[in-house]
C-alpha cells in the first residue's frame, strides 16, 4: 500500500508542474486586452516580401489618433455629438496611449457640431470629456 501511494505521489510531483506551466502559458496567450486584429496585423506584415519593401514607394498608414477623429467626425455628422463624445471617452480609455491627443480630437469635434448645429445647440451636447475641451472648441469657432 504504501508503495503504490509513494508511486502515485512521485507521479504527481513530476506531471503536476508540467501541467501547470503548459496551462499557465495558454493562458497568457489569450489575453483579453490584445489587439483583435493583430492576426490581421501580422499577416500583412508578412506578406511583404523584400523587394516590395525596397521596390514600392513608402506609405505611411495614418496615425491612430486621425482614423479615430475621422471616425468619429463622421460619427458626430450622422448621429449627434453626444455619441461621438462618448465614444470618445471610451476609446481613451480603450487605449491611454490616445489620451494626449484626447483634447485635439473634441475641439475638432466641437468645431463640427458648431458648423451642423450653429453655435447654441452645439454647446448643449458639452460634457467633460478631455477636460471640457468639446466646449472649448464650441466657444472657439462659434
Amino acid at each position: 500500500m504504501t508503495h503504490s501511494v509513494r508511486r502515485i505521489g512521485r507521479t504527481l510531483a513530476l506531471v503536476l508542474p508540467v501541467v501547470m506551466v503548459l496551462s499557465g502559458t495558454l493562458a497568457v496567450t489569450a489575453v483579453p486586452w490584445a489587439a483583435s486584429n493583430s492576426d490581421s496585423q501580422l499577416l500583412a506584415a508578412s506578406a511583404r516580401t523584400v523587394s516590395d519593401a525596397k521596390g514600392a514607394k513608402e506609405v505611411k498608414a495614418p496615425a491612430p489618433q486621425d482614423v479615430l477623429r475621422d471616425r468619429l467626425l463622421v460619427e458626430l455628422r450622422e448621429k449627434d455629438p453626444g455619441v461621438a463624445l462618448t465614444d470618445l471617452q471610451r476609446a481613451v480609455e480603450g487605449r491611454p496611449s490616445l489620451a494626449r491627443h484626447c483634447m485635439s480630437i473634441a475641439k475638432a469635434l466641437g468645431k463640427a457640431a458648431v458648423e451642423q448645429y450653429g453655435p447654441t445647440r452645439a454647446h448643449r451636447f458639452s460634457r467633460p470629456v478631455c477636460d471640457t475641451s468639446f466646449a472649448s472648441g464650441v466657444a472657439q469657432f462659434s
